[in-house]
């Protein structure tokens, strides 16, 4: 089928794990929004499909939502005043759940009993489509087909009469991961899952108080790093006095926060449960050039995720390191019609290979992760035809065997390479000269843990074991499932 011009689908990479989302929010500090817009520039690793603000002017809610990346549209000023007051919520998104249209696009905004209430996540719901499925039935009338709609409504319908009482009481209703920041026209309000899954932050500038996904979000604005908001905490901010208040809806539980934020999701200048991300991901190619060295002149990373690991390898193994693969940053949209052979040629389009350094030498080539194996394929083809004598993958995290539901855009399970191949059969499929993935015991050592604790473990790790760590109610609901197909085809 042919595809509209102007439309880049041929281009996004089908083999690698697709971003979560980024939230930020900011309460006690005039022109908020562009804080706000700025925080958001920190976080567009995070999602690149759309971005939006809510900011409140102490007597009205303001509200813009675009298609798009954060500087297409609120690196503008006659965007940026019309959305006055002292505080702000904002978010920038890659769909997890719903498509990527208009009425999806985050913060969510609805009139409520006491006042306007908007709200943004990061995350996933995994029991968010039966809910939805419920409260349909109930009458409720849906606007998007986000999961975080499913927030505006349980706030809406719940019988407690203070507002922090109603959002407390949604919570305790809904499973899965989440990092919810919400606005209304008293508070700004900061809430974390129970197991800590998705990460969210709390930080200051001068009298402000701000919340955001990563730390980087708060080094752009020159914001001091507080603390992590701890699982299953709500923190709330009231905007006249600026005091917080802690609550602790949830009984307290061991956290599992998601280990993929180390390997491949956040910033590499982000500081997370107290580790520095650059260096864990340099840790784990120290460490897994101790668990699968190789003989080879060169290690050369997959850039620019693979960069911290292959730094780490080649240091460990005494193999110079290089550049061998050089990243166009600048691939946009394509205004041919696309065929088989373009479609072909997209890796090229992101990566090529630095023939002078590669011809003629054996190399190790190191990537965060393999998915579904297509592009690994073509890159390994690539080092090849640059003329490696032997390339030798080595892969930043263990094999992703199972699917995610926790927010991470992944494919079926009967679609990941590693869940349908033995490793013999994968490095031929690859074409490489040898495959191996640091070990499950090994990522946690470089995370500072002597080795994973089977009986509790300690992140959240179920792509590689299998092991989810809360109920997930959407897989097993057929209805679930259909209301879903419904929900992408409206």
């Amino acid at each position: 089928m042919a595809h509209d011009v102007f439309e880049d689908d041929c281009f996004k990479d089908e083999d690698h794990l697709r971003e979560e989302c980024g939230v930020f929010g900011i309460v006690g500090i005039e022109d908020a929004s562009a804080i706000a817009a700025l925080g958001l520039h920190a976080l567009q690793h995070r999602g690149q499909e759309a971005a939006g603000i809510v900011s409140f002017d102490k007597t009205r809610f303001h509200s813009e939502r675009h298609l798009g990346l954060v500087g297409d549209h609120f690196s503008k000023g006659h965007v940026i005043d019309r959305l006055p007051g002292n505080a702000a919520i904002a978010h920038t998104r890659y769909s997890t759940t719903g498509e990527t249209i208009l009425r999806n696009v985050q913060p969510l905004f609805a009139e409520l009993t006491g006042g306007g209430f908007a709200v943004c996540h990061n995350g996933n719901l995994t029991n968010g489509l039966t809910l939805r499925r419920k409260l349909i039935s109930e009458g409720a009338i849906y606007q998007a087909t986000s999961d975080t709609e499913v927030i505006l409504h349980l706030v809406a319908r719940s019988k407690e009469v203070r507002f922090m009482d109603r959002f407390v009481d949604a919570l305790r209703q809904i499973e899965g991961a989440y990092a919810f920041v919400g606005l209304t026209n008293k508070k700004l309000i900061g809430a974390r899952d129970p197991l800590g899954i998705r990460p969210l932050v709390l930080g200051r500038l001068g009298d402000a108080w701000i919340f955001a996904s990563e730390t980087c979000a708060l080094d752009i604005i020159g914001a001091k790093f507080e603390r992590e908001v701890e699982p299953g905490e709500v923190i709330v901010v009231d905007q006249a006095s600026l005091t917080i208040e802690s609550l602790r809806p949830f009984p307290a539980r061991p956290a599992r926060p998601c280990i993929f934020e180390y390997v491949y999701f956040a910033r590499p200048d982000s500081v997370a449960g107290g580790r520095n991300v650059y260096q864990v991901r340099k840790n784990i190619g120290h460490i897994l050039a101790k668990e699968a060295p190789a003989q080879a002149d060169l290690v050369i990373p997959v850039p620019d995720s693979g960069v911290p690991a292959a730094l780490g390898f080649a240091q460990t193994a005494g193999i110079p390191y290089e550049l061998g693969i050089i990243r166009n940053h600048y691939v946009g949209r394509t205004f041919i019609q696309p065929t088989q052979s373009i479609r072909e040629l997209g890796v090229r389009m992101k990566h090529s290979a630095n023939r002078a350094i590669i011809e003629g030498k054996s190399i190790v080539l190191v990537d965060d992760s393999i998915v579904r194996g297509t592009t690994s394929r073509k890159i390994v083809a690539m080092m090849r035809e640059a003329g490696a004598k032997q390339v030798h993958f080595r892969i930043a995290c263990p094999p992703i065997k199972h699917p995610d539901f926790y927010g991470i855009d992944m494919p079926e399970q009967d679609k990941l390479l590693a869940a349908r191949m033995s490793l013999p059969e994968m490095t031929e499929y690859l074409g490489a000269d040898s495959l191996a993935f640091i070990t499950i015991d090994g990522l946690y050592q470089a995370l500072g843990e002597p080795a994973r604790n089977n009986e509790a473990p300690q992140f959240t790790d179920h792509y590689f074991t299998g092991d989810y760590p809360t109920p997930i109610a959407d897989l097993n609901n057929e209805a679930a499932k259909q209301l879903s197909l419904l929900a992408e085809a409206s």
